[in-house]
């Protein structure tokens, strides 16, 4: 099954819908935890029907959601299939999608030695030392942002070795950049734009603006 793009996602007509990191992702703002919890009850009952599940997180006024098909680590169609539902769903229950509030945080670590360094950190992030996936440190229960290490050369001390990678949909990047710059932020480099957009604070700690567009 092929990675889904960016481009699948606006010709499928998901206007509810964005590519970040992790998966496909919608918010949907609710009138309450009643009106979100019913929601999240007919979201629920679809899902058991297709035998595909998004992760749901209900929150006092809005409910988030992400897909992605775990079997092959990545978006396809069946998510497509799913967001559909589901955006019917919310329509259904007068539930209004929220894109413009969608962002994804991940740690980046700059490292040479990867076996010594996946290990700890996977134990201090999920409390198991063993939950190293390929470059990845994934927290199975979701309560710690992904981690993913970046291979380097051996250097020496003080380097930035850790970096964000503030993941937003690729329509508001450019949003957000601005946002960042006229708080104080400087642009670094923009030559993987879309892809990432590298910003500096102005104490020279670097981030990463990323979207999913210009991806394969």
């Amino acid at each position: 099954m092929a990675q889904v793009t960016v481009e699948d996602v606006e010709a499928a007509g998901l206007a509810d819908w964005r590519l970040l990191g992790s998966g496909l992702h919608a918010r949907f703002a609710a009138d309450g935890m009643t009106a979100g919890a019913a929601f999240v009850g007919a979201v629920v009952a679809a899902a058991e029907e297709a035998d595909h599940h998004p992760e749901v997180t209900l929150r006092m006024t809005s409910v988030d959601l992400s897909l992605v098909s775990h079997d092959v680590r990545r978006v396809t169609g069946r998510d497509l299939r799913l967001a559909r539902t589901v955006s019917d769903l919310a329509a259904e229950h007068g539930l209004t999608a929220q894109p413009q509030l969608l962002a994804e945080v991940e740690l980046g670590l700059d490292t040479a030695d990867l076996p010594a360094q996946g290990p700890v950190w996977a134990a201090l992030l999920t409390g198991e030392a063993a939950n190293v996936d390929g470059d990845d440190v994934r927290d199975p229960r979701g309560r710690s942002p992904l981690l993913w290490f970046q291979h380097t050369d051996a250097h020496e001390t003080p380097r930035q070795r850790f970096h964000l990678d503030v993941w937003v949909p690729h329509d508001l990047a450019e949003q957000r950049i601005a946002a960042a710059v006229a708080a104080g932020a400087s642009v670094v480099d923009t030559g993987a734009a879309p892809s990432f957009t590298v910003l500096a604070d102005p104490e020279g700690n670097r981030v990463c603006v990323c979207t999913a567009l210009g991806r394969g």
